[in-house]
């Protein structure tokens, strides 16, 4: 089975207690998909614990996929400006 960064996104999050959010970054990032493609994206996203401390491997640039593998609607995502 191949990595996935948004399961193991999920499961830190499960691990976090109540109040943290999610951040969209306007610079320039890039990753590869698992085709070993790299892909360019204008922005990315970060989330924060309820304290306001990045958390570790939670980096990423399609907030639907995040979105998705947690069960939720975009719009259900705490992200904030």
């Amino acid at each position: 089975m191949p990595f996935n960064h948004y399961a193991k996104i999920k499961h830190i999050l499960e691990q976090q207690p109540e109040g943290w959010i999610i951040k969209r970054i306007d610079e320039p990032t890039n990753a590869k998909n698992f085709k070993g493609e790299t892909v360019d994206f204008t922005h990315y996203y970060r989330i924060y614990d309820n304290a306001g401390a990045p958390l570790k491997y939670c980096k990423f640039q399609q907030i639907e996929r995040l979105a998705s593998i947690l069960n939720l609607p975009v719009e259900a995502l705490p992200i904030v400006n």
